[in-house]
């Protein structure tokens, strides 16, 4: 065991350092479960510990990768066998609730369903909602800016932290841990740590808004026949709705065919044949008048054509079940294996046809392996590919990527909507970014982080 990983010990202890097997047995990301290969697996237990062990790894010239709930699907957080792993798992505790300014305070580490679960007992809720809910960490969260089935209402991760603490690569403790809503004095520091992917610091604390508990809850899962009601439908529903709208999940009929038809993982909601389906919920303050309004919003898109079909959620079991099958992102991933996983962004009025030009120039391409679903947040024009051409091999993989990236182009969409950039996507990165925006970004990276030992090789 080399003397650096010694000292560490000396700060963390014992139990804060996995190294051997204990590394291994480890997935190396979400998206990789071979063995993780990093040196060691480094877990303090608050920020001085964070701060002493980058001091060290500082002096040292070593690399350190920080990691979540390692659910992220860019090799944002994958290790080489020569670096060193900083996981904020023990860094788990919800510090404080303030019920009346409505914020809670917490370590980096403490899972999203646990901040959601702690804010409920509150009557409050935290909005920000995916799948991984259960294993992704606030920390990680807040430096991809994760999204989610939210967003359209209540914006992505971004708007919902007010301060926070990170150390950087020297570190350094920057503490802005901010309570308040307004604060325009100055800088505003946390935004350099939020979705800047743990390259400019390691978040581990942070102030959370928290908005009050909603009493109502309405769901439907709808068909629609012709794309260019889709956005006709958006935007019905966001004037009969009168705000109320929360999640506008789009699904294309490939979707719904894989996970609910051919497979028969989950009971049909909406009779199948339509291409594409769309998931609404909408949230207020009383049941009854807001189911009322739902209902007549969805019955008011149904004479107008704007839908063919809808099914309406009588209570929390259907609704689980509707959105069971926009969640069934882990059975898709086993259906469609190996699966490769894009997240991208760009005008609803054009998604349609960037869709269809993908998967054309993916079957022409691979026309016997290709298979591939669509879906998305598209009230925030974030659209989901997961798919396969029934290889691993990087090269072809390669070539998936900069077709999906290529069609971007005449959109001037973004190759990344929600999970940022990481290793994966940053040969692509100039597709959304001009060379301007880039170098802006280096000159960053080099003030906070001179020797690239944070995260090095990540966005660019």
């Amino acid at each position: 065991m080399s003397e650096l990983i010694d000292d560490i010990i000396g700060i963390v202890g014992a139990s804060g350092v996995l190294t051997g097997t204990d590394v291994a047995a480890r997935p190396a990301s979400w998206l990789r479960p071979e063995p993780s290969r990093a040196k060691a697996i480094v877990r303090p237990v608050s920020t001085d510990e964070v701060s002493a062990v980058m001091k060290l790894c500082h002096t040292a010239g070593q690399v350190v990768i920080p990691v979540g709930g390692n659910t992220g699907l860019v090799e944002g957080a994958t290790a080489g066998e020569d670096d060193i792993l900083l996981s904020l798992e023990r860094m788990n505790a919800v510090e404080s609730l303030d019920e009346t300014g409505c914020t809670m305070t917490v370590q980096a580490g403490v899972p999203l369903h646990t901040v959601q679960e702690r804010a409920a007992d509150a009557d409050l809720m935290f909005p920000v909602d995916f799948g991984a809910r259960g294993s992704a960490q606030i920390g990680g969260a807040i430096s991809t800016n994760a999204g989610g089935n939210a967003v359209i209402r209540y914006g992505m991760m971004r708007e919902q932290v007010l301060g926070l603490e990170a150390v950087l690569a020297d570190g350094t403790i920057v503490s802005s841990m901010n309570r308040l809503l307004k604060n325009n004095a100055g800088y505003d520091l946390k935004q350099l740590f939020i979705g800047t992917e743990g390259t400019l610091g390691i978040i581990t604390r942070a102030v959370l808004r928290l908005r009050p508990a909603l009493r109502s809850r309405n769901t439907a899962f709808v068909a629609v026949d012709e794309y260019s009601n889709v956005p006709k439908l958006l935007k019905s529903l966001g004037s009969s709705l009168g705000g109320n709208l929360t999640a506008f999940e789009v699904l294309w009929e490939d979707f719904y065919n894989t996970v609910v038809v051919e497979r028969d993982r989950h009971a049909p909601p909406v009779e199948a044949g339509h291409p594409w389906y769309v998931l609404i919920e909408a949230r207020g303050g009383k049941q009854e008048q807001d189911a009322e309004r739902f209902q007549a919003a969805l019955e008011e898109a149904l004479d107008e054509s704007l839908i063919v079909d809808a099914a309406f959620a009588s209570g929390a079991k259907q609704r689980e079940a509707m959105w069971a099958i926009r969640d069934d992102i882990d059975g898709l991933a086993e259906i469609l294996n190996p699966v490769m996983a894009f997240d991208v962004s760009l005008p609803i009025v054009h998604t349609a046809d960037y869709v269809a030009a993908v998967k054309k120039r993916l079957n022409e391409r691979w026309p016997d392996t290709f298979r591939g679903t669509s879906f998305g947040h598209l009230g925030d024009n974030n659209l989901h590919f997961l798919l396969t051409v029934g290889s691993a091999d990087h090269d072809e993989q390669r070539e998936v990527m900069e077709i999906i990236y290529d069609e971007l182009k005449p959109y001037r969409g973004s190759i990344s909507a929600e999970h940022g950039v990481g290793l994966e996507k940053r040969a692509f990165l100039r597709i959304t970014r001009n060379d301007t925006e880039v170098a802006l970004m280096r000159a960053l990276k080099k003030a906070l982080d001179p020797n690239g030992l944070l995260n090095p090789g990540r966005i660019f």
